[in-house]
């Protein structure tokens, strides 16, 4: 069983960064791929970043390519996910998951095995 917490999140003006960070407890997520996913009010769940167990491959989602960054610390045991140039649209409750995905299969939410309980962020305009 892997526990997910992510921390981080807040309240930040348009243009703005924030650092989400994902702690896992339980067992290693060293041989898991992990992901970001996203849920703004109202709307559906939705990809925003992720990485596999070993950090080497990377992938996004347009929305938020080129400005957030997805990077891991598996002696930590822990994912974290860097905003940049943050935009009201991102506001939402960022949700770290972690599954044994591979490749393209990683980006659907049904792919993930373990999910955080998610933490808010909200961007002003």
């Amino acid at each position: 069983q892997v526990h997910l917490v992510e921390s981080g999140g807040g309240l930040v003006q348009a243009g703005g960064s924030l650092r989400l960070s994902c702690a896992a407890s339980g067992r290693s997520i060293s041989s898991y791929s992990m992901g970001w996913f996203r849920q703004a009010p109202g709307k559906e769940r939705e990809f925003a970043a992720g990485i596999d167990w070993s950090g080497d491959s990377t992938y996004y989602a347009d929305s938020v390519n080129g400005r957030f960054t997805i990077s891991r610390d598996n002696a930590k045991n822990t994912v974290y996910l860097r905003m940049k140039s943050l935009k009201p649209e991102d506001t939402a409750v960022y949700s770290c998951a972690a599954s044994l995905c591979s490749g393209y299969g990683c980006y659907a939410p049904g792919a993930y095995d373990y999910w955080g309980q998610g933490t808010q962020v909200t961007v002003s305009s």
